[in-house]
């Protein structure tokens, strides 16, 4: 790997740092107590709470705030969560058009100039939750693009040989921003909700804010991997594939040759650019495509395959969890520590290490063996969260087990319906109808993620632990339509997708 691969490496690792980041910073941020009062989630009288989160009047054992929730708390909370899915959602359905248009590189570029500026204005965010809910809408626009671009720019300007570690790079990256979020956060969290100043002392307004630092920081340290992406991308050279597509094959075998570190002559560079000419060719002579060819005879199989793939991937609660581990643990009755610094750690360090499996076994295993295992598990895993918490008060031993229970689950799901359905759908549509199908697939993600994210607290809130059952029921269903109704497509060629899509092998 020459200078110049790095430098491709590096800029694809901070686009899946700056998605994973974007995930990760809200857990933490909700449990943070100058958030929860600044946008009157909670109010706080002065009371005050000891290490174990039990009330006290003792100044010795003071630790943290006794706040009081708000009958709005649970909408609010859907809402400002919810709003970056939205904007994801949107921004995946301009991807395609806005790639084209202006190619790859230029369209990540600005794409991390939006995420900068709507990080900007989450941090600098006044006291309505409307104001937050935009900037978070904006930092999705650009994630849902880039989440979309930044793969496949890599797919096409990475050297063939080590093309499918750098794409396995950018999934990696994203858990790994997950950690960077719950790290650095928590850490904010500890030093300012520790022991504050006021504990014990009546407040004569409950609303009154107090000192917002640590939230901000949160949502303004994402402005340096926003601008860091978009400074790397400069240095970056445009897709030799969108060059080709606009017929400026003079620019795409220079790009080839640099990427190469070889001549405009060398034999690599020539047969890459012939492969990259003959498949535009491919393209251009299929013609362009309508949605209504995905429910064609031949090929509405796969369309319902992939849209139900990624709404039960989302309907496993994944999504709950990572965006409201800290409001679970707490419920589960775990210490304000552990629900907020030690424990969100843990748990995404396992979705992180659990992405290696995933990887080994999406090619060895197949596709519809992860689905039907992962599905499985979940729903044994969902079952005993639940059962355990029912047993928390009888001892810590019960607790523990919950907790296990979750980290077993988050890894169930990392390493089987955490990349699968991306993986299918990115490979089981014929070229004519790729993006678009694909595209159904996204957007089916984005959807059921942002309904997930909106009325998950208004569920725990209703449910507490029994939410986990709903899941349960989920995983259940996702079984059922591994088992008989998704098609293996590892291995298959397009002609054997059309037999077996349409019953005939």
């Amino acid at each position: 790997m020459n200078s110049f691969q790095f430098l491709v490496a590096l800029t694809a690792s901070f686009g899946g740092l700056l998605f994973g980041y974007e995930v990760g910073v809200m857990n933490v941020v909700l449990v943070m107590d100058a958030f929860r009062i600044f946008f009157k989630f909670h109010s706080w009288n002065g009371d005050a709470l000891d290490e174990n989160g039990k009330d006290t009047n003792d100044k010795a054992k003071m630790m943290y705030r006794k706040l009081t929730e708000a009958n709005n708390k649970a909408t609010l909370e859907g809402v400002i969560t919810s709003s970056f899915v939205l904007g994801a959602l949107c921004g995946a359905l301009m991807a395609t058009y806005l790639g084209e248009k202006y190619g790859r590189q230029r369209t990540i570029m600005i794409g991390a100039c939006i995420f900068t500026c709507g990080a900007i204005i989450q941090g600098i965010s006044a006291r309505h939750w409307a104001m937050i809910a935009v900037g978070r809408l904006i930092t999705g626009l650009s994630i849902g693009c880039n989440g979309v671009l930044c793969p496949t720019y890599i797919s096409e300007v990475a050297p063939a040989k080590i093309r499918g570690t750098l794409s396995s790079c950018y999934q990696l990256m994203t858990t790994f921003g997950i950690i960077v979020a719950a790290i650095i956060n928590s850490i904010v969290w500890y030093y300012t909700n520790s022991t504050p100043a006021g504990l014990g002392e009546k407040r004569q307004d409950i609303w009154k804010e107090v000192p917002n630092f640590e939230w901000r920081f949160a949502l303004l340290f994402q402005v340096i991997p926003g601008l860091g992406l978009a400074i790397l991308m400069s240095f970056l050279p445009k897709s030799p594939r969108w060059l080709c597509s606009k017929d400026r094959d003079e620019e795409a075998v220079e790009v080839l040759a640099k990427l190469n570190a070889a001549s405009t002559s060398d034999e690599l560079v020539q047969s890459e650019l012939k492969a990259i000419q003959e498949d535009v060719a491919a393209t251009r002579a299929a013609g362009s495509s309508s949605f209504s060819e995905l429910f064609s005879p031949v090929i509405r199989r796969r369309t319902f395959i992939t849209f139900l793939m990624q709404l039960f991937q989302q309907w496993t609660g994944i999504n709950v969890i990572m965006y409201y581990q800290s409001q679970i643990y707490d419920e589960i009755g775990f210490s304000k520590f552990m629900s907020t610094v030690v424990l969100p750690i843990i748990n995404n360090f396992v979705n992180f290490i659990s992405t290696f499996p995933g990887m080994w076994g999406i090619e060895r295993l197949g596709r519809k063996t992860l689905l039907v295992v992962g599905a499985l598990m979940m729903m044994v895993f969902h079952i005993s969260t639940w059962a355990c918490s029912t047993q928390t008060n009888n001892g810590k031993m019960w607790q523990y087990l919950a907790v296990a229970s979750v980290f077993l689950f988050v890894f169930s799901f990392a390493w089987t319906w955490g990349p699968v359905p991306w993986v299918y759908q990115a490979e089981v549509f014929p070229l004519r109808v790729r993006v678009k199908g694909s595209a159904v697939g996204t957007v089916s993600n984005f959807l059921n993620n942002w309904i997930i994210a909106f009325v998950g607290p208004a569920l725990m809130k209703a449910w507490s632990t029994r939410t986990f059952l709903l899941f349960a029921a989920a995983c259940l269903l996702a079984w059922v339509y591994s088992q008989f109704y998704a098609i293996e497509c590892k291995g298959l060629s397009i002609d054997e997708m059309d037999a077996k899509m349409a019953g005939k092998a």
